[in-house]
């Protein structure tokens, strides 16, 4: 039986990420690591207290998954969003490398660039600048675009977007494909069937999340 370490699970994809897994047959034991435990939980599910990075991984895993990710209006401030989007990150891979796992996953965003003059996309592309240097032998690094979903908090310019694309959402046709708003459990699927194959790193766009979810649902 396979096991995995799951951080960000309270969030979007973390949360449908737990819930695949614990609904996957080859998964015995899953390691949540959250401010709070939730209810939907299953026994397969550990729970281990998540307070400013005060936590530690003592078993090793199959696989680590890094869901992790603010907003600045959330932030506050571009420190405060640092500290989550690019320290927690490095901080989670290094304390998963460290325990013996060597397959990690993580959501970062369309756009990452560490070049990049925006701030959030120039975080996104130097923490994944970062985790290529970790040294795991499997790292899966996927870029969603809008995600769809029903979140547990209000974003305010996520719900915008959201509106906005289901209006016209018609025109993200080639070369915009890749900007097509994307069900967070397609982008959770795909990092699962991504990150148990193969070697070396990968980093899958936006447009090709929904084809690595179809290899998912094909060997379940």
């Amino acid at each position: 039986m396979k096991s995995s370490t799951v951080i960000g699970s309270t969030g979007l994809v973390g949360g449908k990420v737990i819930e695949l897994l614990a609904q996957c047959t080859k998964y015995g034991q899953i390691a949540s690591i959250a401010r709070q435990k939730q209810t939907n939980w299953t026994d397969k599910v550990t729970y281990i207290p998540f307070n400013s990075g005060s936590y530690t991984i003592d078993q090793p895993a199959d696989t680590a998954f890094c869901c992790l990710g603010t907003t600045m209006r959330k932030a506050g401030s571009r420190e405060a969003f640092r500290k989550v989007d690019f320290d927690m990150v490095v901080d989670f891979a290094q304390k998963a490398k460290a325990a013996g796992i060597e397959r990690f996953a993580v959501v970062s965003s369309i756009g990452a660039n560490p070049k990049s003059k925006n701030f959030y996309l120039k975080t996104k592309g130097q923490v994944e600048e970062e985790l290529k240097k970790i040294g795991f032998a499997r790292l899966v690094i996927v870029r969603p675009s809008l995600l769809l979903g029903k979140r547990n908090e209000r974003r305010i310019a996520e719900d915008i977007g959201k509106v906005i694309y289901n209006i016209f959402s018609f025109l993200f046709i080639s070369p915009l494909r890749k900007y097509k708003g994307i069900k967070d459990e397609d982008v959770a699927k795909a990092m699962i069937a991504l990150v148990e194959q193969g070697q070396g790193t990968i980093i899958a766009e936006s447009n090709t999340l929904n084809l690595f979810s179809k290899e998912y649902d094909a060997k379940r």
